[in-house]
This record gives C-alpha cells, structure tokens and sequence, in this order.
C-alpha cells in the first residue's frame, strides 16, 4: 500500500489528497503525518524536506506536481486529465497558475505575517504578484463552477487550496483579498466549495490553520521552530 505523507495545513498536501479523494483511491493511499517532520531524520530520508512525499514501498516521491502527475498515470480512471492534448494542456496551466504563480508567492508571503519587523517591499513584490496571477487567473477560469472542461480536473485541486491560502495569509499582511474584484474567479470560488471532495479538503485545512493559529497563541510553535532549527544545526555541524 502507498503512503502519503501529508498535513492538515499544508496546501500541496491538500492539492493531492484533494486528487486522491476523487480518484477513489483512499483504499490504496494511506494518508499519515510523518513524526519526525521537521527534524533531521525527515530530511534524511527526504533531502527537499517537505510534504507531500508519495512513500512507493520505501521509494520516496516527492514535490507535490511530480506525484499529482505519477498517480494520473498509474490510476488513470477517473481522469482529472483532459480528453485531448490541448484540453490537457490547459489543466495544466490552470494548475500551475495555483500551484506556482498563487501558491508559492502567498507561501513566501506567509512568512512577512509573523515576522517582527514586517518587510514593506517584500510585501508589496509578492503581493502585487498575487493579484496580477488573479487578474490572469480571471481571464481563463471556466464559468460553470470548475476550472475548466465542465467537471473536476487537477486544475480545481491545485486552485482549491491556493484560494483557501489566499483567504488566510493576504488579510495578515494588511492587503486586500483580490479574489471579490476578480468576478470570474469569485463566482468559482463560490461553486467549487459546494463541492464533495473540495469541501473534504476544506475542512481539513481549516482545521489545520486552527491547530496553528492555537500553537502560535500558546507560544508553542515558536519553542518547536526553535527545536527544529537547533536540532538541524546540530546535524548540519556533524554532516
């Protein structure tokens, strides 16, 4: 049996689990949060150090758009794929859209949210890119409540957690969500939540970013960041 190792908050976790859930693959996809994440060991096993890692019988398989694509392939049905080249094709801009030109600037984002001393020019640089990627996003989204092709694809399951990341982190930096201005992408963004699998992933992350929110007020996330980056330095002194 697969294992993915994954987390509740995480929204490349979520973009496959999201994928899994439609697929129907629960059954041959065990879900697990790895103890060790964070640590040493963790990064042993798994150099990059992050999750999702697609564990293939001790094989493991990171980044989240390598294991999207390898389980489109090994369990082709459903498809969350185009029915042609060209349909595919658009998935899969749409999905990098989320993946890449949302995600990955609000993931750096995040980072000006708990910083002491917020960093006006970082935020006004990823924050900017943010709402021009919506802006792009807008003029290519579909508008029958997925992302495109009238059903479910990877595109919606990249989408659906850089949204939901888009309504947590943009308000903590002092900007303005760009999503209600962007008419198209707000009018999806309404649809796909009534959504079976999207709801799943959605409450999953919710539930996440209150176990983290509840860590930060306790003071107990920064006593952790403060044991993973001893214990990394240590092991870094002895490599």
């Amino acid at each position: 049996m697969m294992k993915l190792y994954s987390g509740d908050l995480s929204p490349y976790s979520a973009r496959v689990r999201m994928q899994i859930y439609a697929k129907g693959l629960e059954d041959r996809i065990e879900l697990e949060r790895p103890a060790d994440f964070g640590m040493p060991t963790f990064r042993q096993r798994n150099p990059i150090g992050r999750i999702p890692v697609l564990d293939i019988d001790g094989d493991l398989m990171p980044e989240s758009e390598v294991i999207a694509e390898y389980l489109e392939e090994v369990f082709p049905e459903p498809s969350l794929l185009g029915e042609t080249a060209r349909e595919t094709a658009h998935i899969r801009t749409l999905a990098r859209i989320g993946d890449v030109y949302l995600m990955n600037n609000l993931f750096m984002l995040s980072g000006q949210a708990r910083a002491a001393d917020r960093n006006a020019g970082v935020v006004e640089l990823l924050g900017g890119q943010v709402v021009r990627n919506i802006k792009a996003l807008d003029r290519m989204i579909g508008e029958d409540g997925f992302a495109c092709c009238g059903r479910l694809t990877m595109a919606d399951c990249a989408l659906v957690p850089a949204l939901f990341m888009m309504g947590s982190v943009i308000p903590g930096v002092g900007l303005e969500n760009p999503v209600p201005k962007a008419a198209k992408v707000a009018a999806y963004w309404a649809a796909i939540q009534q959504n079976a699998h999207a709801a799943r992933v959605l409450v999953e992350l919710h539930r996440g970013l209150e176990e983290r929110l509840e860590l930060i007020r306790s003071g107990k996330f920064e006593k952790m960041m403060q044991a993973f980056r001893a214990a990394q330095a240590a092991a870094d002194a002895e490599a």
